[in-house]
């Protein structure tokens, strides 16, 4: 019954399939009997495999060039105070591999500026299970397309000192005092690449998430580092 009121309200096979497991250990671990291995769930989910399908969204990650293409048409085409926000947008995504409920959900409040760059506390993650939160640094790089300086720059320009971060910007470049939602951030990730000439049909806020993934990656980066900094 769980699994077929979760499927009508819209949740993936592969969601499904991790909360079974995720139901499974927690019956191994208190030494019950699980009943995620029954014959009943198998069915089950058989038959919502049918149903659904199992094909996901493959979303396409954001390459480093593409990022770059992509500031560098912002800083062209939007006004001062929208150019700054989705410039430091993309660079904070990018280099954070924060995901999107995160990213919109970051306060000054949470931020730690330094010489060596920039501490955020996430008070909250999506992977924990006992609400600790974890904390994300993003060193200052060289260049013209640091991620600390752009977040800095936004901050200043928009005149935001509490509160959540990153807003909304209307089209005569006035600040919004609430903060953006995660859907945002994926509409903002598709016009800024569909502006370069990219196909932006795949992608979403989650492909700033995947490129740091892949970008470090190809870099030699080794996998316990990338899963640290993705939580």
């Amino acid at each position: 019954k769980y699994l077929a009121e979760s499927a009508n309200d819209g949740l993936a096979v592969a969601t499904l399939a991790r909360r079974i497991t995720a139901i499974h250990k927690a019956h191994v671990d208190q030494k019950q009997a699980s009943p995620a291995r029954s014959e009943l769930v198998k069915q089950v989910m058989q038959g919502i495999r049918r149903t659904l399908g199992t094909k996901q969204r493959q979303v396409k990650p954001l390459t480093r060039d593409e990022l770059l293409a992509a500031l560098e048409t912002i800083e062209r085409v939007h006004m001062p105070v929208r150019a700054a926000r989705d410039t430091a947008l993309l660079l904070i995504g990018f280099a954070s591999a924060m995901r999107r409920s995160e990213l919109v959900g970051m306060c000054v409040e949470h931020l730690t500026f330094s010489p060596a760059g920039l501490e955020i506390e996430l008070p909250v993650s999506k992977t924990d299970q006992e609400q600790h939160g974890r904390t994300v640094f993003i060193p200052q790089a060289k260049g013209s397309h640091c991620p600390v300086l752009a977040l800095m720059r936004w901050l200043k320009t928009a005149g935001i000192r509490t509160g959540h971060i990153f807003r909304s910007v209307n089209r005569y470049d006035g600040v919004a005092k609430q903060g953006l939602t995660p859907q945002s951030v994926a509409l903002i990730v598709k016009a800024a690449m569909a502006q370069t000439g990219v196909d932006a049909q795949n992608m979403s806020g989650h492909s700033l998430r995947a490129g740091y993934c892949t970008s470090a990656a190809e870099q030699g980066q080794p996998s316990w580092q990338i899963r640290e900094q993705t939580g």
